[in-house]
């Protein structure tokens, strides 16, 4: 499973139909990982928006990665899961779960991002990095952290308000996937700009991150 790329996270979208139409628009730029979010469903949404854009996903090779809810990552058979603070103790999960893909938000704290590491997490998620509109938050993290955060010896992941042009600074820093909800979504053309994010990487050969 590729641990560096584009990491698209699904934008909120009370339009069943229409979600899955973006989503598969933007399916061709080939992302790392896709993550399905959508904390204001009912659990018999979130598990039929679920399986659809699992299929979807399933189509073209794409790891398809369940915010929240591990067990519904399991049910459906998504490659992962994401878990954030109050989502659960993440090494319940890994032991239920032990060939899930388990990431992990840490937000601006690295003693957090070492907790979930011994916890059995697969990778580490930072942020936010940069304002964002895509939900309210408090915490800032900053490149520093993504250098500090590579003795855990797992991939980072950085999010919050990342568009091309503030990109290239967090893949120096160490990023091996950047999370992207906006800036892909909400763009004129979502898959041109997907593609215009994977080449970021291309330029950003992963032996130089953090040199």
């Amino acid at each position: 499973m590729p641990m560096r790329g584009l990491y698209l996270i699904t934008p909120d979208d009370d339009d069943r139909d229409r979600l899955l139409e973006r989503v598969a628009a933007v399916l061709p730029a080939r992302p790392a990982l896709l993550q399905y979010r959508n904390k204001r469903a009912s659990d018999e949404r979130r598990r039929d928006e679920a399986r659809a854009i699992k299929a979807l996903c399933d189509a073209v090779g794409v790891p398809l990665v369940v915010n929240d809810d591990w067990r519904l990552a399991l049910e459906i058979g998504a490659a992962g899961a994401h878990l954030g603070e109050d989502d659960g103790d993440l090494s319940e999960a890994r032991r239920a779960a032990p060939g899930l893909l388990l990431g992990a938000s840490c937000y601006d704290d690295l003693s957090r991002a070492r907790a979930m590491a011994k916890a059995g997490a697969d990778y580490l998620a930072f942020g936010a990095f940069f304002p964002t509109r895509t939900k309210a938050t408090t915490r800032r993290a900053t490149p520093a952290l993504l250098r500090e955060a590579a003795v855990l010896g797992r991939p980072r992941v950085a999010i919050g308000g990342i568009r091309t042009d503030n990109a290239p600074a967090l893949l120096a820093a160490g990023a091996d996937l950047l999370a992207v909800v906006g800036a892909v979504f909400e763009a004129p053309d979502p898959l041109a700009e997907a593609r215009r994010f994977t080449a970021l990487f291309d330029a950003t050969p992963a032996h130089a991150a953090a040199d």
